[in-house]
């Protein structure tokens, strides 16, 4: 049965009006909720929306340009809260698509790229709401879609167990650092650190090796525009060498670093700074640069300067517990350990999208089979 979805959802505007919930969250390109990344202090947040558990949230803008249909469904017991730029929806037609079929008609790249096209037509390369609701998908029975979404479930209940080991293993490593904070006297890292100048005046290493800095503490592939612009002056960031920008304002309260854990090196722009560890290990040292406690303290001490800036001097006087190598190396490793099993819960959630397109095509077959 092919249906119109504007027939099977209905808007639901609900506010948050009695501020009574303050966890913030939008949804990125992969369809899933996360806290967000912008500043909430002094928000009204009484005029964002509630996504209560079943509902979902949809975002038309610039579907065009990321060739994604911006669409998540929240399945969690605690409401969270939105921008009011979201529209919040729910399923009115129970008895003839479930919640998750519906989500899942959504994972793929197929539909995506649909969504692409019917946004052509905006200035901004949005998806209208109204072209949103004229979009017409392919329904079998409920009985059918049950069948498919229960292995849409199992897949999911697999990834949520990885994924809470996940959560004990770092609660561990949080709760060493803390231990250590609290049993190993804190010294300054300037003895420990060495600023690096290396430019890429021979013109080693070209364009392909740029790369930006995000407050995520990555590096990533850089977003400026690179024509033309000469490379000699770029700095070099060999591996095991940190690069950062001293400029902490509008970075959302973080500051933009990266370490270079790769057998590659990387060009950042000449306003970077970049340095080396001496007597520590730079892992190490970087388990520190992630916490949340290291971007407050940078930005408090660059406030007093013009410009907001974060100087390697200041970075020199930055303090945190320096145990012995072997003591580094174990926390090291037990990180290390985390990172590789955070890299194959995000393995698993990019298989079970891939997935899914599988289990629509399945359902329909089999829908047909018994028609």
């Amino acid at each position: 049965m092919k249906i119109e979805i504007g027939k099977l959802i209905e808007i639901v505007d609900e506010r948050n009006t009695d501020a009574s919930i303050n966890t913030f969250y939008g949804i990125n390109i992969n369809k899933e909720f996360m806290p967000t990344v912008a500043n909430t202090d002094g928000i009204d947040c009484k005029k964002y929306k509630v996504v209560r558990k079943n509902r979902f949230v949809f975002s038309g803008m610039q579907t065009g340009r990321d060739e994604c249909i911006r669409i998540g469904l929240f399945t969690e017991d605690d409401p969270i809260i939105i921008s009011p730029a979201y529209t919040t929806f729910e399923i009115t037609r129970s008895d003839l698509v479930l919640n998750k079929y519906f989500f899942m008609r959504f994972l793929s790249k197929e539909m995506d790229r649909y969504g692409s096209f019917l946004s052509d037509s905006s200035i901004r390369s949005n998806l209208d709401w109204e072209r949103f609701c004229e979009i017409e998908i392919d329904l079998p029975s409920i009985i059918v879609q049950k069948k498919y979404v229960d292995v849409y479930n199992s897949l999911l209940q697999n990834q949520k167990v990885y994924e809470k080991g996940l959560d004990d293993l770092k609660l561990t490593c949080d709760a060493y650092i803390e231990n250590l904070r609290h049993d190993v006297t804190a010294v300054t890292i300037g003895d420990y650190i060495k600023e690096s100048d290396e430019r890429n005046t021979a013109l080693k290493y070209d364009i392909n090796a740029v790369k930006g800095i995000t407050t995520e503490k990555q590096f990533i592939e850089t977003k400026a525009n690179m024509e033309d612009v000469k490379l000699n002056s770029y700095k070099i960031v060999n591996p095991k060498q940190f690069a950062y920008v001293a400029d902490t304002s509008r970075r959302g309260d973080k500051m933009s670093m990266a370490f270079n854990d790769s057998e590659n090196t990387y060009l950042v722009s000449s306003i970077s700074t970049v340095f080396y560890t001496n007597g520590l290990l730079p892992e190490y040292l970087f388990l520190f640069f992630k916490r949340d406690e290291f971007n407050r303290y940078t930005r408090f001490h660059s406030w007093g300067s013009a410009r907001e800036v974060f100087s390697f001097e200041d970075m020199k006087e930055v303090k945190i517990p320096i145990p012995d190598m072997t003591v580094q190396r174990a926390i090291v490793d037990i990180f290390y350990v985390y990172n590789e099993r955070k890299a194959i819960v995000e393995k698993l959630k990019r298989q079970i999208k891939d997935i899914c397109p599988i289990l629509v095509r399945g359902a329909m077959e089999e829908e047909d089979d018994e028609g």
